[in-house]
């Protein structure tokens, strides 16, 4: 385990393979962590990657380094962490790859950050949050799976994270994941990065933000603005599906026109932990994007 301070952040992370390998920075999600990436790592690090997978902020040992922060988790933000990670460690430019809100960091970060980004992998295509269209309807099915999400508007529902975390999150992981099974080792390795101080108030925030009832961090407006443009990603990226995951049905292989570079959509018969799931197609696909980068240049 490592750590270091970014401009707001003390960033916990791991690290494989090569300090002069090729970097790749794995981004986790809600309410994963670090963990989901044990067997794609170390694939990546045997081909030669300098593999940094961080806690996100309000997860595990990252902590805020001022009490006065603000702890937003919204989309702007995540994105910016990953810039700023690469800052602090002298990385010039990384392959970016990751899932929920670690895909959507990672989508962040290469839209808004195209000269720090080699390549992207994204599970669930274009995963930019398109604020404004959250403050509409979706299919009542779709309604269904994210009853999460509808509970923490309230009060009521940061209570119950609050109070329920395990329970709450142990429950969408076998939701998200109708067909993985996992034992209470498994689990409980990373639960237990949802006893940050800080993981209520982010997670809550995320989601009220996203649908357009939380104000966000005013440094992050000029970036949320140029987001809600719906900005081309501009690195050659792979995007992948799951057929078993009830957060995206029918899945976004319609988002192939947001990619303006090298592009390749694929769909696995797994659920929404994908790199959990299916690690070999999960490190397939960044080494695939990382050949993609050599050629291309």
């Amino acid at each position: 385990m490592y750590s270091i301070d970014t401009a707001s952040l003390n960033v916990a992370y791991l690290q494989l393979g090569p300090e002069a390998g090729w970097p790749v920075v794995l981004s986790h999600g809600f309410p994963y962590d670090v963990h989901a990436y044990d067997e794609v790592a170390p694939i990546l690090a045997a081909a030669g990657a300098r593999v940094i997978v961080p806690y996100l902020r309000g997860f595990g040992p990252t902590r805020f380094l001022s009490d006065t922060t603000m702890r937003s988790g919204q989309q702007a933000a995540l994105g910016r962490d990953i810039v700023e990670l690469l800052d602090a460690l002298g990385i010039e430019r990384a392959l970016l790859a990751g899932y929920d809100w670690g895909g959507l960091a990672s989508c962040v970060a290469s839209a808004l950050w195209p000269e720090r980004v080699t390549g992207l992998v994204s599970y669930a295509g274009y995963d930019i949050i398109d604020v404004e269209r959250l403050g509409h309807t979706y299919p009542p099915g779709l309604e269904h799976a994210v009853w999460y999400q509808h509970l923490f508007q309230h009060e009521r529902g940061r209570e119950c994270l609050a109070l329920y975390r395990r329970e709450l999150c142990r429950m969408l992981w076998k939701q998200w994941s109708p067909g993985w099974t996992f034992d209470d080792a498994t689990f409980e390795r990373t639960a237990t990065s949802f006893d940050n101080p800080d993981f209520v108030d982010v997670v809550i925030h995320s989601y009220r933000f996203d649908f357009g009832l939380a104000e966000g961090d005013p440094a992050l407006a000029p970036l949320e603005e140029r987001l809600a443009k719906k900005p081309l990603i501009t690195v050659p990226a792979i995007t992948i599906d799951g057929t078993q995951d009830p957060l995206k049905p029918g899945g976004t292989a319609d988002h192939a026109k947001m990619f303006a570079a090298r592009h390749k959509h694929r769909t696995l018969p797994c659920g929404h932990n994908l790199p959990w799931e299916a690690p070999r197609e999960f490190a397939d696909a960044i080494l695939t994007v990382n050949r993609w980068a050599q050629t291309d240049g």
